[in-house]
């Protein structure tokens, strides 16, 4: 049974969803999910679960992100990038020390309002649904984090920048609100998603690539394991008859250092077995169970 994790090189121009539907047919398996959405425009990092990994993916998508930007000013379009309509053009004035000072009202934790061309849900309706229908809503601001924002390069009207940041938050409505900080506007011209949580786009494999795998019959060789996921989680080596209750939902003593609350269990080679969260003392529960390794 082929579980693991892909961390894809996404090409611009397709949906997360669209790349999901290739790793399918490569794993021959529905069971396929992505961690985290990345836009049509955008490229990068796409942490991709493929079989029984897939039941990991709420771990998968936490953690922080970085991205290399390209923001192009004096432009205001109705997606906050380059995909959308341009609804406003202004005359570009500022300087990089505006700039920089302008980015210091976005660091740290900040509020932030998601565009309407989103993927999340109000009411039981995707943002981008009711976008589509030309409609556009009130929407509840989310605290993001964003721990570092540097220019990397500012050539007008193109501004580059690395932000690093928390999970959910949206690097178009970002560009957007700091084009409005500046009174020139800006979108998303180019985004690259260079780090998801504990993966990075050097272990990312172009769509290309893991085609050339499966026509050698390799694609396994591109997955990484399950656990990788679930990086800095304590883990806990079971014994054999530990892995049997495991299996059936049944809670085993743990001698964990700080009795901490979340741990991960590897059988005797190694492979994920469970999750497990602690109920008491040296006691913990199976929240998760991953079936057998095929190894």
């Amino acid at each position: 049974m082929i579980s693991g994790v892909l961390v894809v090189d996404k090409p611009s121009g397709m949906t997360s969803h669209d790349v999901v539907n290739v790793v399918r047919r490569l794993a021959r398996t529905r069971r396929v999910g992505h961690a985290g959405t990345l836009d049509p425009l955008a490229t990068g990092v796409l942490v991709v679960l493929v079989g029984p990994a897939t039941r990991l993916s709420r771990f998968a998508m936490r953690g922080d992100k970085r991205y290399r930007s390209v923001v192009r000013m004096g432009e205001i379009t109705d997606t906050y990038d380059a995909d959308g309509e341009i609804t406003e053009r202004r005359t570009v004035t500022v300087d990089r020390t505006a700039i920089e000072n302008a980015l210091t009202a976005f660091m740290g934790p900040i509020e932030q309002i998601p565009p309407m061309y989103a993927a999340i849900k109000v009411k039981g309706r995707k943002l981008y649904e009711l976008a589509r229908q030309g409609k556009e809503i009130p929407r509840e601001p989310r605290v993001v984090t964003i721990h570092a924002i540097d220019i990397v390069d500012w050539q007008p009207p193109d501004l580059t920048l690395d932000v690093a940041c928390s999970s959910g938050t949206y690097i178009r409505s970002l560009a957007h609100d700091l084009g409005q900080q500046l009174s020139c506007g800006g979108h998303i011209r180019e985004l690259r998603r260079l780090v998801s949580g504990p993966f990075a786009i050097v272990q990312a494999r172009p769509l290309a690539e893991l085609e050339e795998l499966y026509a050698v019959g390799g694609l396994a060789e591109a997955l990484l394991p399950p656990q990788t996921t679930l990086r800095g989680m304590p883990t806990a080596i079971v014994t054999p008859e530990q892995e049997r209750a495991l299996r059936y939902g049944q809670e085993i003593d743990i001698q964990a250092s700080n009795a901490v609350e979340s741990i991960q269990a590897h059988d005797q080679q190694g492979n994920l077995i469970a999750v497990l969260t602690r109920v008491s003392d040296a006691q913990y529960r199976p929240t998760l169970v991953l079936p057998p390794s095929d190894g």
